[in-house]
């Protein structure tokens, strides 16, 4: 797949602090990129020299297969996660002011804005004062000025903030009809359940480095973790006491007269071994691998540890 955007060695310091170290990334084109990273991690900055914000101290940024410029600010959509419209304004008149801004004539702009509206169920609000409209409102605005110029470029820092669950969903889908209508997006969240969603590829960065890149579903599979949850309708022996050294259990309970175990097998065995173990003392109601979410994933990358790893045996399975 074509490269759209790509970031190589890119370095930045702010006073005694480095803000990111020798990251390099690449975006493939009419993809959903996630960038990840806790709080702290340089992400924001990355966001800010892709913009040309501010530059770097060393490497390079190229977009379609040419060196940054700033005559490509008109190829980049963004929407910070800080977000600002001037209260006072109207809310059509700004909408197309900011158009304009962005290289469009204003009756183009004016209709093209009227379209969008309608979608989001704003236009009874377009000759209305911004400060009369919610929250979500003036996100769902800002929203439409960031891909109503059709850049080749999407940036969305954080784009579900405040938003219920209805409008979260409607702007996912109007997400991924603009990957599907030849947009590139990097988005950036710490909301992992939309990552699973929404990327295509990710890249994780920790500490100003980057520390994982790829495909999500390939990502995943690296980190099958080999943990399997086993439900059992009666149990006539301790698990503990048939289990040997190759298998571990990590959690076992016991509701309504169901047990559910987590067990971890080593690499000497497969799921066919464990079974062997369990069959003659459980009647087995069902039985899956617990493959690891992009929250485990990051979690474990940024602190070494899987949460699912770290289960207590709450109750004796016997």
């Amino acid at each position: 797949m074509k490269t759209l955007l790509k970031a190589e060695d890119i370095s930045k310091n702010y006073s005694n602090h480095r803000a990111l170290n020798s990251v390099s990334m690449e975006v493939p084109e009419q993809s959903i990129f996630g960038l990840l990273g806790p709080n702290g991690a340089g992400k924001t900055t990355l966001i800010r020299i892709i913009n040309q914000i501010i530059g770097p101290d060393t490497g390079r940024i190229t977009l379609d297969g040419e060196a940054l410029r700033p005559r490509h600010v008109h190829q980049i959509g963004y929407l910070p996660e800080e977000r600002g419209l001037y209260k006072k304004m109207e809310v059509g008149e700004q909408a197309v002011y900011l158009a304009r801004l962005k290289g469009l004539k204003g009756n183009e702009a004016r209709k093209m804005l009227k379209q969008w509206f309608k979608r989001f169920e704003l236009l009874p609000w377009w000759d209305k004062k911004v400060e009369e409209l919610s929250k979500g409102m003036q996100q769902k605005v800002q929203f439409i000025i960031t891909v109503l110029h059709r850049p080749k470029l999407l940036i969305f820092d954080e784009p579900f903030s405040g938003f219920d669950p209805i409008n979260v969903n409607i702007l996912k889908q109007e997400i991924l009809k603009l990957r599907n209508d030849g947009a590139t997006i990097i988005f950036s969240t710490h909301n992992m359940g939309s990552v699973e969603e929404l990327c295509d590829d990710i890249a994780l960065i920790n500490k100003s480095e980057k520390i994982l890149e790829g495909p999500v579903d390939q990502i995943k599979k690296q980190f099958t973790s080999r943990i399997y949850e086993i439900e059992a309708a009666e149990i006539t022996t301790p698990v503990e006491g048939v289990l040997d050294e190759r298998f571990r259990l990590i959690s076992s309970k016991q509701r309504n007269g169901v047990y559910k175990l987590t067990i971890q097998i080593d690499e000497r065995c497969g799921t066919n071994d464990l079974l062997s173990e369990l069959l003659p003392i459980l009647q087995l109601i069902s039985f899956r691998e617990l493959t690891p979410s992009m929250n485990d994933i990051f979690i474990k990358k940024v602190t070494g540890v899987f949460p699912q790893e770290t289960g207590n045996v709450e109750s004796d399975a016997s």
